[in-house]
């Protein structure tokens, strides 16, 4: 996507004046909405209670750019997915007084942020964690841009997309997308991502402190650490992984990333949302 200064700012002014089904399980007996054959009916009429699950809010203003936590999303390397991840230790049916879950999973599953403490230990000692991150930098105007699907984001990929300077925000679609990835249990190691040239192009030649991409890892299988230490040893430029970028259009956006306040902890889920 080629994207003059000039058309930039026309689009800022713009801007400024403008299912997976989830199975039950003995752990967690029932997801709410996800099956309705149960459910009480509303109010004594003849309409079941069923929850709305949206992708877009607003009459298409509004897109929900993370994934849904399901047990079968991918996990990095693995072929089982997360597994279960959601528990129901308190249960209304069992006799509480009110229905209380449990989680746990990795905090580098599904949509989420990565920390300077992910790739150097230093960091992680001196406290650089998801604490840290500069909300400012995950809140803004954002570009989303498609970038070639047949290959890698190389320095010369970086080149030919033409982001102008001033530009601090970017979310790189690739064939990620189109393949569904993250759609599918298994780890596939062919997704695209940046390569350490890539990487190293997009720190010294553009303004960006936000990278955002639709698969798990910013960085190619094959140059996974180089490319992470390239973006991380700034500390300025925060990786945000595993968007969900289909059905989307190319252009520019207000991006909204909120990860969790976990002390020590150098990666998060997060919720990000994008809107016109």
């Amino acid at each position: 996507m080629r994207l003059t200064m000039n058309s930039l700012l026309k689009l800022q002014l713009l801007f400024a004046v403008g299912l997976a089904i989830v199975a039950a399980t003995p752990a967690y007996p029932s997801i709410p909405g996800a099956d309705t054959s149960d459910c009480s009916f509303a109010g004594g009429g003849n309409e079941k209670l069923i929850p709305p699950r949206r992708e877009v809010y607003g009459n298409g203003r509004i897109f929900d750019i993370s994934h849904r936590y399901v047990n079968d999303m991918p996990a990095f390397d693995s072929n089982e997915g997360i597994g279960e991840f959601l528990w129901l230790p308190k249960s209304m049916k069992n006799g509480s007084i009110a229905n209380n879950s449990e989680m746990k999973l990795p905090t580098h599953t599904g949509t989420h942020v990565d920390a300077p403490g992910h790739v150097f230990d230093h960091y992680f000692d001196a406290g650089f964690d998801v604490d840290t991150l500069d909300l400012e930098v995950l809140n803004g105007l954002a570009l989303l841009v498609d970038v070639p699907r047949d290959k890698n984001i190389t320095a010369e990929v970086m080149k030919s997309s033409h982001i102008p300077r001033g530009v601090r925000r970017v979310l790189f679609r690739t064939l990620n997308t189109d393949r569904r990835l993250m759609f599918q249990k298994e780890f596939d190691t062919s997704y695209v991502g940046f390569m350490k040239d890539g990487a190293k192009w997009l720190v010294e030649n553009t303004d960006i402190k936000l990278v955002g991409v639709d698969y798990l890892s910013v960085a190619a299988y094959d140059d996974l650490i180089p490319a992470h230490l390239e973006f991380l040893v700034g500390r300025e430029i925060i990786l945000v992984e595993a968007l969900k970028l289909g059905d989307v259009p190319a252009g520019l956006y207000s991006v909204h990333c909120l990860p969790l306040r976990l002390l020590g902890a150098e990666g998060s889920p997060i919720r990000c949302i994008l809107i016109k």
